[in-house]
């Protein structure tokens, strides 16, 4: 409706009796609820609730029809809250695309906010776009890891995954790395409704290798795990690697193991590569 609403009024007596949310509520003293749901253009809605404590009854017509006058301005300051959150993800991508990168910003369940065009002309080829502003990757190895980042994102029981997915070569295209970092505090604020920044990056054997400290926030590694990581993409061996890092061949290939754990990669080819492919973004 295109107006504030009582919630109770769509629900039944059974329902708002054992609604574990409801119980809660009243247990805190909390009874009527008035909302309005105003959509976005981006697809999403906002939602406005009005609470009164069980003391004070229900929300009477007058108060109703106050609220509905209000209902405009909230709507476009609503309107234009997303918009701007549009326009800031879009120059963030929009900026990456200068340094070569096609780029995404991610919101809950993987549907897109935003991309640029280097990210837009990867469609059909190594992504393809779903419904709703959904993405998936072609490769199904990979699109199974990407899928579970996205499933991830927004609960409040679920770390921030930070995780980098290879994607294997194919007769049309090189392999690539699709990058997911999450959006995390002054960053979160910026982009109301981003959980991820997608950055995809083309295997290029000549790149150099990427930072310590970007190795290590890309795939969560620990110091001496980052250290032997890049010891071992600079292409010595692991014996050599793990004597570089004062480790005995026992504990170096403990390290490796762990390091294929976190980078979702099986041997030591492909975590050079995976390595690699990082070093434009260090």
């Amino acid at each position: 409706p295109a107006s504030f609403v009582h919630v109770d009024d769509f629900l039944t007596p059974e329902e708002i009796a054992r609604d574990p949310a409801r119980i809660m509520l009243r247990q805190m003293g909390i009874g009527a609820h008035l909302c309005a749901v105003i959509a976005m253009p981006t697809g999403e809605q906002a939602m406005f609730v009005f609470q009164k404590w069980l003391k004070d009854g229900v929300y009477d017509r007058a108060e109703i029809d106050r609220l509905n006058q209000l209902r405009p301005h909230l709507e476009r300051a609503s309107l234009i809250s997303s918009r701007l959150n549009v326009e800031r993800a879009q120059a963030t991508v929009s900026a990456l695309e200068r340094m070569g990168l096609p780029a995404a910003i991610v919101k809950h369940k993987g549907r897109l906010l935003a991309a640029n065009s280097g990210f837009d002309a990867l469609l059909d080829t190594l992504f393809i776009a779903r419904a709703f502003g959904g993405v998936s990757l072609r490769d199904a190895g990979a699109e199974g890891l990407l899928q579970a980042a996205f499933e991830g994102t927004g609960r409040r029981d679920h770390a921030p995954l930070v995780a980098s997915i290879p994607v294997a070569a194919r007769a049309d295209q090189p392999p690539h790395v699709v990058h997911l970092v999450p959006l995390r505090r002054s960053a979160r604020d910026i982009f109301t409704g981003g959980e991820l920044l997608l950055i995809v990056n083309q295997i290029d054997r000549h790149a150099g290798l990427p930072s310590n400290a970007l190795v290590a926030a890309l795939f969560d590694l620990s110091p001496a795990e980052t250290r032997l990581a890049l010891r071992l993409a600079a292409g010595v061996s692991l014996a050599q690697a793990g004597r570089e890092c004062g480790l005995s061949n026992a504990s170096a290939r403990t390290y490796l193991a762990r390091i294929f754990g976190k980078t979702g990669t099986h041997s030591q080819h492909q975590l050079v590569a995976l390595l690699r492919s990082a070093g434009p973004l260090g």
